[in-house]
């Protein structure tokens, strides 16, 4: 190219580009400070959301939404649904007889139990009974589960494609197997904004889990921007040292040196800004405001030393214990109590591919009275007519056993095929169960949910139109739910 010609084209380029974003930029504060001091924020959204959202996209939410903020519990691994929420009593009859190939149907497995010469049938161990209301089926691993079934929706039937843990983890987050694509959390933060300015609008957490085997590897690409500009990626809260990676100013470093330190720095990227327009400048900016607010709110958050006893009781002896699933629980209600938008809590370890009589009962252990004591908090408090609460995992385990077999143990493979997730709180209706498997528990026989269809369900309930909440990348409007087409579960919806 002729470089007179590529010195113009250029030049023209970042003068366009610098007085645009200088509008922009200055348009954006002019917005975000109008906002905060309540003009036209009431026009602007429809009734119902309530004021203080800063950020977010212009004509969002689409409608009036029924929650805003969500709980996202997800037990990373394959719960065992025959075990927990999905009772087969005929499968005592079946005991150690072979997976009828009408019912297999010649579908996908592992190459951990593809090769077995036989696939015998594993009845669950563990009793079931009826409770509640609604006389929802829930297994003695769940007992305090079983005291909030009048609470929840339960989805029977959900589904992925994914067969492995790491494409299928990815999928339920991202809405793709494939790593690289923006996270639900990071969705709803770019849609609807952050409600408040001191903490971010996404938080994780990973809890400990009792599970002696080796768990499945959590990647920061679960609650990655992706191609979303980066300030809409989770903040991962950590259990031990400062609860954010440098929150702490480093020795010798007090607040008035760390402000004029980033009121330095931020000078220096808003002329880099105005020489390039880069979106992630602006992104780096607010990251660092962020930082700088956090230093004082982070340690407020995690410092539950005024909680009175009968709510520590009602999470259960392990909310003493940093890390645990319980301490992850009362941190999001607390989170949610200071409407941070989206909190998903990732608890791991069951994979449970043998041993299930050793496992499972610790896993379940670890979350059942906090699930429990999550969801009777945030109702005593008034907080669950408008907050989402969703539990469950990325797919499900066989009927058939992997492994040796008996009477009181087994092992299970992953399912795809159908699994359970449950819904509580703001938009569902309570005691309600949707969908029915076959007595195998391996296929869906009515009502199957996919990933996307349950991803559009969350967004719905938060206001969204999931088809209308895209992002420009690579050329295409993505989106959560993909291309084909999904919709939300409108039966469970109240």
């Amino acid at each position: 190219m002729d470089p007179i010609r590529e010195h113009i084209d250029v030049s023209t380029r970042r003068h366009f580009f610098g007085r645009v974003g200088g509008l922009s930029l200055g348009s954006a504060a002019l917005v975000d400070m109008l906002a905060k001091a309540g003009v036209g924020a009431d026009a602007a959204k429809p009734a119902g959301l309530g004021g203080g959202s800063t950020g977010g996209l212009p004509g969002l939410p689409h409608f009036a939404p029924k929650a805003k903020r969500a709980i996202y519990l997800h037990m990373n691994g394959g719960p065992s649904q025959m075990d927990l929420l999905d009772y087969k009593p005929k499968m005592a009859d079946w005991y150690d007889k072979d997976l009828p190939e009408s019912i297999r149907q010649g579908q996908r497995l592992t190459t951990m139990t593809s090769g077995q010469s036989r696939f015998p049938i594993a009845p669950s161990k563990y009793k079931f009974a009826q409770h509640g209301k609604s006389g929802m089926w829930v297994s003695e691993l769940l007992p305090h589960t079983a005291k909030i079934v009048d609470e929840i929706a339960l989805i029977k039937t959900t589904w992925t494609e994914a067969i492995n843990h790491d494409p299928a983890v990815t999928y339920i987050c991202t809405g793709n197997q494939l790593p690289g694509r923006a996270s639900l959390g990071s969705w709803l933060s770019y849609g609807l904004g952050a409600m408040n300015e001191n903490l971010p609008a996404f938080v994780v957490m990973t809890a400990s889990w009792s599970s002696k085997t080796d768990a499945q590897a959590l990647y920061n690409r679960l609650w990655s921007a992706g191609f979303l500009p980066s300030k809409y990626q989770g903040v991962a809260l950590r259990s031990t040292g400062d609860p954010v990676l440098f929150l702490s100013n480093p020795s010798g470093v007090d607040k008035s040196v760390r402000r004029r330190t980033l009121d330095a720095i931020n000078r220096l990227n808003h002329k880099e800004y105005e020489s390039f327009a880069d979106p992630e400048t602006q992104a780096r900016i607010a990251q660092y405001e962020m930082a700088f607010r956090m230093q004082m709110s982070v340690p407020e958050l995690a410092d539950i030393s005024n909680e009175p006893k009968h709510i520590l009781d009602l999470y259960g002896p392990d909310v003493h214990r940093p890390g645990s699933f319980a301490r992850c629980a009362l941190l999001a209600r607390r989170l949610a109590e200071r409407d941070v938008r989206f909190v998903q809590i990732f608890h791991r370890g069951w994979d449970q591919h043998g041993n299930m009589a050793g496992d499972l009962p610790g896993q379940c252990k670890d979350v059942d009275q906090a699930t429990h004591a999550l969801v009777t908090d945030l109702k005593q408090r008034g907080m669950l007519d408008d907050t989402l609460v969703v539990w469950g995992g990325e797919f499900g385990r066989t009927v058939y056993c992997q492994g040796a077999l008996s009477r009181d143990n087994y092992g299970r493979d992953h399912h795809p095929k159908c699994f359970p997730v449950w819904f509580a709180g703001g938009g569902v209706k309570k005691g309600v169960v949707h969908g029915e498997t076959d007595e195998f528990s391996y296929n869906v026989v009515k009502d199957p949910v996919h990933i996307h269809d349950l991803n559009a369900t969350i967004l719905h309930v938060m206001g969204i139109d999931h088809k209308r909440l895209t992002y420009k990348f690579q050329g295409l409007d993505m989106r959560l739910t993909g291309v084909e087409e999904q919709h939300p579960v409108k039966a469970i919806l109240a």
